[in-house]
């Protein structure tokens, strides 16, 4: 059953449904959770480029409330984002603002009944974490050539055999858990809420909604946090 019927009757089925009619005829495309996936994502990173390009062109030595709020946000991610990686990793704050501020978007509006979480889905996730993954490896490579190989040997020669598979089995798994951690939690927290909503609809979910947006907040964080924990240790030498 497509997760994203779960939701009730969805608000904006006025504008979703004509998209997905389009690429069913043009395509040939029939998987209706896909089109949720690929829609929502769309509507979220129109979201928060339309956000951004109007606040920034509004900007104001007094700020107003969406302006404050937001300077909060991105001084926060920036003070993180020194303390974990150091001012060298400033050149990696677009990206680290990004996924942080996508996740983030992605899992409150799930909390919102007729919405649709992109994070529920592992596809959303994988891509993200792939991303992380990839830049990781070509970062490392790129500061410190071949000598990134000595990350996977050990710290002496004759324990490359065994150290080689080891490393290899937890590098592949950060991506692994990266994508099942966000995906866990956010589609666990929105199938909570379905049956919450279908079973008592009114006062009692009300704890479990406060318990939501921590959860949100949270694994936002942890995925944001672990990438850069991730690029900043593919830029320290090895030892």
């Amino acid at each position: 059953e497509d997760i994203s019927m779960d939701h009730g009757i969805l608000i904006l089925d006025f504008i979703t449904h004509p998209i997905y009619e389009f690429l069913h005829e043009r395509f040939g495309l029939t998987d209706g959770n896909h089109f949720y996936q690929v829609t929502y994502t769309w509507l979220y990173m129109i979201f928060l480029i339309v956000m951004g390009f109007f606040v920034s062109k509004s900007l104001k030595l007094v700020p107003g409330r969406l302006q404050n709020f937001l300077e909060v946000v991105i001084g926060g991610l920036k003070n993180l984002l020194v303390d974990t990686m150091g001012e060298h990793g400033m050149r990696f704050f677009p990206l680290i603002a990004t996924i942080a501020l996508f996740i983030f978007t992605c899992n409150m509006a799930g909390i919102i009944p007729g919405f649709y979480s992109p994070t529920a889905n592992l596809n959303t996730n994988l891509c993200m974490a792939l991303t992380v993954f990839l830049l990781t490896h070509i970062v490392g490579v790129r500061i410190h050539g071949m000598k990134y190989l000595k990350h996977f040997m050990g710290p002496v020669w004759w324990m490359a055999p065994i150290m080689i598979p080891v490393e290899l089995i937890g590098h592949l798994a950060r991506p692994l858990s990266l994508t099942m951690r966000l995906f866990g939690n956010i589609f666990g927290e929105d199938l909570v809420l379905v049956v919450l909503l279908a079973l008592v609809p009114f006062l009692v979910p009300m704890p479990m909604l406060v318990l939501m947006i921590f959860t949100s907040v949270l694994q936002a964080f942890v995925f944001t946090l672990l990438a850069m924990m991730y690029i900043s240790g593919a830029m320290e030498e090895a030892h």
